[in-house]
């Protein structure tokens, strides 16, 4: 059945007609339930034409540098309570969070056989015979478990060549019954052992802005966390689509584990850099809400995945942080310490509501709440 509906979502949708209709493609798609790896497996030598992306989104998909050329940052957390080593590291988290916006961090406590058994069950997930993964199958914005592809796929102009699945794991607690068995114990696993990762990071980044090291679990930012297990299968026409369009991060910080298989590059000085994912590595990456609270000094930068050309699928377990507690009236801004006569906020304030509109009414982009909030002067 998988196999039949791919056949013929590739056959309606190759020769880019007059006659395509579009949302009735997408419509399909979604209906049967198969992903973008249903149609990998199909064995068509063309995508659909909702994956194909113009031209202008294309033309600089080969990076003009790598991590290796040109450093992104890779810091080391094995010295992270040494009161004589922490002030470096502070720095060394605060100067990548300024001028790249990503960084990896390595020796950050998290076993090598917890992190491959993290990604293997992803990949399992998503290798499940159709019939069963698609029980999972479903289009839900919040709250569960979720398997599904491209969670903007009616609200994009072009869908990219990726599936995942995803759990809230907080701040309401996970039901780990609702989990897949096949990846259940490596992600209830794995969502304690990030946590403790980026709590400790977000100590370095507020320690990083001259405020006490607890000040921003204090405002509740580690306090919403989504869980997600990304799997971008090979793709026969890779020149074509994306695995995932350029955007920056709607929230505070991301921790990525990756798999070897390359494809994320970050946008730096007007060039795309490939990360080369460093052995036992975890990529952070600075979110949007964090460069408005921290008054611009650090930065959301823009990212993509390019679509994989490799027969080795690319995977990645990712966990999106976000504040819980938002202010009195939901309101958020620059944080009051960090404005001053010297230097004024940059950005107004914006509500919780404009901060969910922003980004679920319509497919993903790049930093548009934070150019729309910004103060010109």
């Amino acid at each position: 059945m998988a196999t039949a509906a791919a056949a013929s979502l590739v056959a309606d949708a190759s020769n880019g007609s007059t006659s395509y209709d579009r949302m009735k493609a997408i419509k399909e798609f979604d209906e049967a339930k198969i992903g973008v790896k249903g149609l990998s497996d199909s064995g068509a030598d063309t995508i659909p034409g909702f994956f194909r992306h113009p031209q202008s989104s294309l033309s600089d998909l080969k990076p003009v540098r790598t991590s290796a050329a040109k450093g992104i940052p890779v810091i080391d957390l094995a010295s992270l309570n040494d009161l004589a080593q922490r002030p470096k590291i502070v720095q060394q988290v605060k100067d990548a969070a300024k001028t790249w916006g990503f960084f990896q961090v390595v020796n950050h406590g998290v076993a090598t056989s917890v992190l491959d058994s993290t990604l293997e069950a992803v990949k399992n997930f998503h290798e499940l015979p159709h019939e069963v993964k698609s029980k999972y199958y479903k289009r839900l914005e919040f709250g569960g478990v979720v398997y599904t592809t491209n969670n903007d796929l009616y609200r994009s102009s072009a869908a990219c060549w990726h599936d995942y699945i995803q759990a809230w794991l907080s701040p309401m607690p996970l039901n780990e019954e609702d989990l897949p068995e096949v990846c259940r114990k490596e992600v209830v696993a794995w969502s304690g052992h990030v946590k403790g990762v980026g709590e400790a990071v977000m100590e370095l980044l507020s320690e990083g802005l001259g405020l006490d090291k607890g000040k921003f679990k204090e405002l509740s930012f580690p306090d919403i966390r989504l869980f997600v297990g990304s799997y971008y299968p090979y793709c026969p026409q890779s020149d074509l689509t994306l695995g995932l369009t350029s955007h920056t991060d709607p929230g505070v910080v991301t921790v990525l584990l990756p798999n070897e298989v390359k494809g994320l590059q970050v946008r730096h000085d007007g060039e795309w850099v490939e990360i080369e994912p460093v052995p036992g590595g975890l990529i952070v990456n600075v979110g949007d809400l964090l460069q408005i609270v921290s008054n611009g000094e650090y930065s959301s930068v823009e990212h993509r995945v390019v679509a994989n050309g490799s027969k080795e699928p690319r995977v990645s377990a990712i966990v999106f942080f976000n504040l819980y507690r938002w202010r009195e009236g939901d309101v958020y801004g620059p944080l009051p310490e960090l404005v001053s006569a010297e230097r004024p906020a940059i950005y107004r304030d914006f509500t919780k509501e404009e901060f969910n509109s922003n980004f679920y009414s319509k497919g993903l982009d790049s930093k548009s709440l934070v150019d729309k909030i910004k103060i010109v002067n």
